[in-house]
């Protein structure tokens, strides 16, 4: 991590419980400093020397027979005034990338800019921020989450259009000229730990960077910021669709997937939950095969239980019904809602005849212009000449017969519900019927039960 010290007296700030800091002098003290519930007990000319602000309120204090000033509303609060203030009287003073940002609103709240004095503090913590921290992967992740709580200030500084430029810069690097040290969530490979990882010829070999090296260290983002990030990265143009597509399913799996169940059956407050799933939605990328069949249907599955997102519905149903032969069942089981039209039935098995119908009407354009034939056939069945549609045809099929045997258990689920999507799929795309079969038997056994009761 980059630091910066400044001043070389010997710090001698001093507290006294929670409350009150004080300087060791023997010079009577002849200001006090409040900030919230700290008092600053301190004086004058070191602090009036380099902040402008502070000659306002004390000039106007003054008149009116008192010596206390507060300045509550500072940014930082008193961790950052007392940077401040020990910068003023030239106490030694350390800035690294957790307390920078807030001693560098501090200075500008308190106006310490060149025109007070050369060599002021916001000069010096601008050539730290451009000189230092904006060239260092971590430190500019870390910047970037000490945006939040100061907004209002780091909106007017520029603060965070600079954090993101810097880290979508890096992470829009091209992968050989990465070196491992720019990330620090990364887990060591066993190659790296051997301390004497040498080729043939005894040379030290150079770890391998993978083009997605940048992606668990953004996860630490909140939402809004990760955004603006993945924006800046696509923006550059420099990084593959695949490549963000990663970044996505791992965002997704850290700040939706994990704890979105969870959240839903105990009825917490799933705002963060709406919001994760809103951006990734959003940043999906447009090339094909850049996002995985079952993302897609985790982001699917994931809007309805969070019953948001109707937006994104019918983009997520057209991608995946693209891909539909990579899916699996268990992606397939999605929740019903209110709004499926099914009644009391498990899941949502409009939804996956949506997603098959698109698959469909996909593959038919692929295969032939024309609905149908000269002889009558149906366009689908022309698209099955293709040995690779015919294949995928083969495993949509499987699919659906492995999905109807899974929804077939549910009591609720209509009969022409189950019948629509048995014969959805053309006859030759199922070159045996067990599957099939099997799945009626489970339906008729779960029907007859329900008579019974």
């Amino acid at each position: 991590m980059k630091y910066m010290k400044l001043g070389s007296k010997p710090d001698a700030f001093q507290t006294e419980g929670n409350s009150i800091r004080s300087v060791a002098t023997e010079l009577a003290v002849d200001i006090v400093v409040t900030v919230g519930d700290v008092k600053f007990y301190l004086h004058k000319f070191p602090l009036l020397s380099k902040s402008s602000r502070l000659q306002t309120l004390v000039a106007s204090t003054s008149e009116e027979g008192s010596d206390e000033v507060d300045i509550s509303d500072i940014p930082g609060g008193p961790a950052a005034f007392e940077v401040c203030a020990k910068f003023c009287y030239g106490m030694v003073v350390t800035l690294n990338a957790y307390n920078v940002l807030a001693a560098r609103c501090a200075a500008e709240y308190l106006e310490m800019s060149e025109t007070v004095e050369k060599g002021n503090l916001v000069y010096k913590i601008d050539v730290f921020l451009s000189a230092s921290i904006f060239r260092a992967w971590k430190d500019s992740i870390i910047v970037l989450q000490s945006t939040r709580p100061l907004q209002r200030w780091t909106d007017s500084l520029k603060v965070v259009n600079h954090c993101v430029d810097a880290i979508a810069s890096r992470a829009s690097t091209d992968p050989s000229e990465v070196d491992w040290s720019y990330t620090y969530s990364r887990r060591k490979l066993p190659s790296e730990t051997d301390g004497d990882a040498r080729g043939w010829n005894g040379v030290r070999k150079r770890q391998a960077v993978p083009r997605d090296w940048w992606v668990e260290d953004l996860c630490d983002l909140e939402v809004c910021l990760y955004r603006k990030v993945i924006l800046a990265i696509k923006a550059k143009g420099r990084t593959g669709g695949a490549v963000v597509g990663e970044a996505l399913r791992a965002y997704a799996c850290r700040r939706l997937f994990g704890s979105l169940d969870h959240a839903v059956s105990d009825g917490l407050d799933c705002t963060k939950h709406r919001a994760a799933l809103e951006a990734v939605a959003d940043l999906l990328p447009a090339e094909k095969g850049s996002v995985s069949c079952g993302l897609l249907l985790k982001l699917l599955r994931a809007s309805c239980l969070l019953e948001s997102g109707q937006a994104y519905r019918g983009e997520l149903i057209r991608r995946i019904g693209a891909q539909l032969e990579r899916a699996s069942v268990p992606d397939l089981l999605i929740p019903a809602d209110s709004g499926d039209g099914d009644g009391d039935a498990t899941y949502n098995v409009g939804m996956v005849a949506a997603m098959l119908e698109e698959f469909l009407l996909h593959h038919k354009v692929n295969g032939a212009e024309a609905e149908k034939r000269e002889d009558g056939e149906d366009d689908v069945d022309v698209a099955a000449d293709d040995p690779v549609t015919s294949s995928k045809l083969a495993a949509v099929a499987k699919l659906v017969d492995g999905y109807l045997s899974e929804i077939a258990k549910d009591p609720c689920l209509p009969l022409e519900t189950f019948v629509a999507l048995a014969e959805s799929m053309p006859p030759l795309s199922r070159p045996v019927h067990d599957a099939l079969y099997r799945a009626i038997d489970v339906y008729l056994k779960v029907c007859t039960r329900k008579i019974m009761l």
